[in-house]
């Protein structure tokens, strides 16, 4: 319960806003930016290859107050009419996934923060993979190709396997992204306060969106406290977040070459 009139501030909401948000979007995010890096590096044609990366690197520098006023305002409405309400229709009945998908539809909410911000880190994800994926040497891929391995085979079997490290730095790098994203997740979660169900279409809040609406108007003393003590969490949930993947790395780059 965060509620600063009767001075009692529970931060969980918040919490669970920034990081059920942030799983959306790279459950979104890491399939379609491998997709591009894989149209990109392998089956593009050379004329499309510049223009289209160039295009898709485009995308980070648009602000994200934009994203936030376009999911707000466009993507919202669509997103309850052709997803939200199908999905109620088709799901409603079923136990748990009913409740997943209860609530009001009204495009806003976890969903939609979710996906407006795996639109914000796919071109983060997608460089960083096309990069790596160059990165492979042509003698391996050909190679490959030369034993009659299809695409998909030595993507899976000789690139990923070679880049696996730079691929696992680009996801970290998106999901960092995600956890600190402010303005575009303050239009679009609904900045509510009270979690009524685990739904993906209910309002709800996140740290970032709460230090941005709140931190101006908080006075001294405990609510002041609570968003410092809500920043500091946020700190902690990135540490955590780099320190795992930095693990990660460290066991992948170990592992390497125990295995033929």
């Amino acid at each position: 319960m965060w509620d600063p009139v009767k001075d009692e501030y529970g931060g969980l909401v918040m919490i669970y806003g920034t990081l059920a948000t942030s799983v959306i979007a790279l459950v979104i995010a890491v399939p379609v930016s491998f997709g591009i890096a894989l149209f990109l590096t392998e089956l593009s044609p050379n004329w499309l290859k510049r223009p289209l990366g160039t295009a898709i690197e485009l995308l980070a520098a648009v602000p994200s107050i934009v994203y936030g006023m376009w999911g707000l305002l466009v993507f919202g409405p669509i997103l309850s009419t052709w997803v939200q309400q199908p999905l109620q229709k088709l799901l409603g009945g079923i136990p748990y996934l009913g409740a997943l998908v209860s609530g009001p539809p009204v495009g806003i909410g976890i969903l939609s923060a979710g996906i407006i911000l795996a639109i914000m880190i796919i071109p983060f994800i997608a460089s960083v993979m096309r990069d790596v994926f160059e990165v492979t040497p042509p003698l391996l891929k050909e190679s490959a190709y030369g034993l009659g391995s299809t695409t998909w085979e030595v993507v899976s079997k000789v690139v990923l396997p070679y880049t696996k490290a730079g691929v696992i730095g680009g996801i970290m790098l998106g999901l960092g992204r995600a956890l600190g994203e402010t303005m575009a997740v303050t239009f679009v979660i609904g900045n509510m306060n009270q979690l009524n169900s685990l739904s993906v279409f209910e309002a709800a809040n996140s740290i970032t969106s709460a230090l941005a609406n709140e931190f101006a108007e908080a006075g001294a003393g405990l609510h002041q406290a609570a968003l410092m003590y809500l920043g500091l969490v946020l700190f902690f949930i990135t540490f955590v977040v780099l320190s795992l993947s930095k693990m990660l790395l460290a066991k992948m780059k170990k592992s390497e070459g125990t295995k033929s």
